[in-house]
């Protein structure tokens, strides 16, 4: 055999060594090491320290490091100490990417009772900001502490400022699209025309001899500076079941209120209605202004909807709801057909959120798609063109349900 021949096998029998301790080496971070994982292998250096972090949340006693000695079953150890826990989740931002700490810390808060500790001011200045934790800071609000409270409402503002980053432009502009069409008038007074839309409209009426174009249809607009062209109506249930829903409602209905052709009104309800349009130039103050769980009483909160619509023709009416009515189910669905017919859009959103369809009534739903308001889980990403399409009463693009679940 040649030099290099057995040069060639050395390397390929180090690469296949090499992958074969890489294997072991994510095994043994996912096993959690100890007898029974079976690798025989041994963390060093960063991958110790992540070993470390994870085992703090999924467990480690005597007895088998992540198991519990009696059932063989994973643990959880982070213990009750905010500033251990504030110094874990320091940690797990160092070692792992954005998206895996928001699914951990949750994964604590729902495994180790953490609500609690969120209560801490040291800790709310450690945690990495997401919906779900907006959520979860707003069903604490009530019992949270004034030294924290201020810690909180950061908290809130930075998620809220980054949605509305990601979320305002093109809400505006797609509503902003909407609106012009759905105002869009065939006998416009001349100050009222819309020049460029005419011409291209009538190009086929050019005459080159006269270089003019004879318009024979005037295209213009209704005066959006003089009246409200719309009307919208966001009605929220805030049933702990909803928390992120009612986070981005809140900012959508924020947005939706610099628009000065919509008059926006935002509702959220348990079995009592609170109206807090008057809040809506800050979103924050509107998540502050909810309280996330309770009962359900969709009745009575549309109920009070119908009675503020003033021009039914020009409103569209958006329920966010799992649809789980605590009220009165036969005069719900009898005042969602008495709005439809006085000519009220009606929007029912299962979810607006990037989880899907939760888990909802069926029954309801299936009677209010009967009624002509079918129900369904709605993003943030869709949001825009459901609520343009219900401006210019096109029919709503409903995503599959199917593939939501």
């Amino acid at each position: 055999m040649s030099a290099g021949s057995g040069s060639g096998t050395d390397t390929r029998a180090s690469a296949a060594a090499d992958a074969t301790a890489e294997r072991l080496r994510r095994w043994r971070l996912v096993l959690g090491g100890g007898g029974a994982d079976g690798t025989g292998g041994e963390l060093r250096g960063r991958d110790a320290a992540m070993d470390g972090a994870l085992a703090s949340l999924y467990g480690r006693l005597p007895g088998g490091p992540g198991r519990n000695a009696d059932s063989g079953r994973r643990t959880a150890g982070l213990g009750a100490s905010a500033p251990g826990v504030a110094r874990w989740l320091g940690d797990i931002r160092t070692y792992f990417p954005s998206s895996v700490v928001q699914v951990m810390q949750r994964d604590a808060i729902d495994r180790l009772g953490l609500s609690a500790l969120l209560l801490e001011p040291e800790m709310l200045e450690a945690v990495e900001a997401d919906v779900h934790l907006v959520g979860t800071l707003l069903s604490l609000n009530k019992v949270m502490p004034e030294t924290t409270k201020e810690t909180a409402r950061a908290v809130v503002r930075k998620v809220v400022e980054q949605l509305e980053k990601k979320l305002a432009t093109r809400t505006r502009a797609t509503l902003t699209g909407a609106l012009d069409r759905s105002a869009r008038i065939s006998r416009p007074r001349h100050r009222d025309i819309d020049w460029d839309r005419t011409i291209r409209a009538n190009l086929k009426n050019y005459l080159p001899e006269y270089r003019t174009v004879v318009p024979e249809r005037l295209i213009g607009y209704g005066r959006a500076a003089q009246s409200v062209k719309k009307e919208v109506v966001l009605c929220i249930d805030q049933s702990g079941s909803m928390a992120a829903s009612v986070v981005y409602a809140s900012v959508f209905g924020a947005v939706l209120a610099s628009l000065r052709a919509i008059d926006t009104r935002l509702v959220v309800f348990d079995t009592a209605v609170v109206d807090l349009t008057d809040q809506l130039d800050d979103p924050v103050d509107v998540l502050f202004g909810t309280q996330l769980g309770g009962g359900t009483d969709i009745n009575r909160a549309l109920a009070y909807c119908q009675s503020r619509i003033t021009r039914p023709a020009e409103t569209v009416v958006v329920l966010i709801s799992d649809l789980y009515e605590g009220g009165i189910r036969d005069e719900m669905l009898k005042r969602v057909a008495a709005m439809k017919a006085s000519g009220v859009q009606f929007v029912t959103l299962l979810a607006l959120s990037d989880e899907g369809a939760p888990a909802y009534d069926r029954d309801h739903a299936a009677a209010l798609a009967a009624l002509g308001a079918p129900a369904f889980a709605c993003t943030p990403d869709l949001f825009p063109e459901v609520m343009a399409a219900a401006l210019e009463k096109r029919p709503l693009p409903i995503p599959d349900m199917a593939e939501q679940r």
